[in-house]
C-alpha cells in the first residue's frame, strides 16, 4: 500500500467519523485510566455500566482505595477478570497516591510501572488524555492493520511500529480512534460490512463480503 492510498483512507475515515473519541465514559484522566484497565477483554458498554455506579461513589485514588477489595469488586463483578483487575486497580491507586500526588503520570515509563497497565493501556492514556500521537493496538487495530494492509505484522508491537511509521502525520492524533470505531462498526471481525464501507475501493482485503 502506497502513501497516497493511506492518506486517502484516513481522509475518508475522518469525513465518515468527524469526531473520533473513546466510547469509555469518563470525566477525568483518572477515570479514563480505571476504565481502560477494566476494558481488557471486556466491552466498552459493560465497562461503562459498571463505572457509572462506581464513579458515583468513588472517582479518586483515595476514594477507590477506601472501598477495599470486596467493596470495589461489588461494583465491577460483572466485568471479566474482575478479581485480578480489582487488585491491580487498588495497587495502582496506592502507587498514584504515594508516587504521583494522586495524579495520573504523563510518561510511558511511569504509566507502565502502574499495576495492570501495559503498553496498550499506556498508549491509550498518552493519546486520549495527553494528546500524544501514539497508537494503541487492540484487537480492532491489529485486525484492520492486517486486513486492509495498512500495517501488517504477526505481533501487536510489529503492527504498532508499522502504524507509527506509515500513518500520515495529519491524521496521527485521531488515527487510533478512527480505526477503532471503523473496526467496531464497519470492518467487523466476522462479517465486515464491505458494501457500506467508505474505503472499500481502497482496501486491499482479498475476501470482501457484500450484502
Amino acid at each position: 500500500m502506497n502513501a497516497e492510498k493511506r492518506f486517502e483512507i484516513f481522509q475518508r475515515l475522518k469525513l465518515a467519523i468527524p469526531n473520533p473519541a473513546t466510547e469509555l465514559k469518563h470525566s477525568s484522566t483518572f477515570e479514563l485510566l480505571i476504565a481502560v484497565i477494566l476494558s481488557a477483554q471486556a466491552t466498552d458498554k459493560s465497562v461503562n455500566l459498571a463505572t457509572e455506579k462506581l464513579y458515583a461513589v468513588a472517582n479518586t485514588p483515595e476514594a477507590i482505595l477506601a472501598l477495599g477489595l470486596q467493596g470495589l469488586e461489588s461494583y465491577i463483578q460483572s466485568i471479566g477478570l474482575y478479581h485480578a483487575k480489582a487488585k491491580n486497580i487498588l495497587a495502582t491507586c496506592q502507587q498514584l497516591i504515594s508516587q504521583h500526588q494522586s495524579q495520573v503520570p504523563n510518561t510511558r515509563a511511569a504509566l507502565e510501572a502502574l499495576p495492570g497497565v501495559g503498553r496498550k493501556t499506556a498508549n491509550v492514556i498518552l493519546n486520549t488524555a495527553f494528546g500524544e500521537p501514539t497508537i494503541a493496538v487492540d484487537t480492532h487495530l491489529f485486525r484492520l492493520g492486517n486486513r486492509i494492509k495498512l500495517a501488517t505484522g504477526k505481533t501487536v508491537l510489529e503492527v504498532e511500529k508499522k502504524y507509527l511509521k506509515t500513518i500520515p502525520k495529519a491524521f496521527m492524533q485521531d488515527a487510533h480512534h478512527l480505526l477503532i470505531l471503523h473496526g467496531r462498526y464497519t470492518c467487523t471481525a466476522r462479517k465486515p460490512k464491505c458494501s457500506n464501507c467508505c474505503i472499500e475501493d481502497l482496501c486491499e482485503y482479498n475476501a470482501k463480503e457484500y450484502n
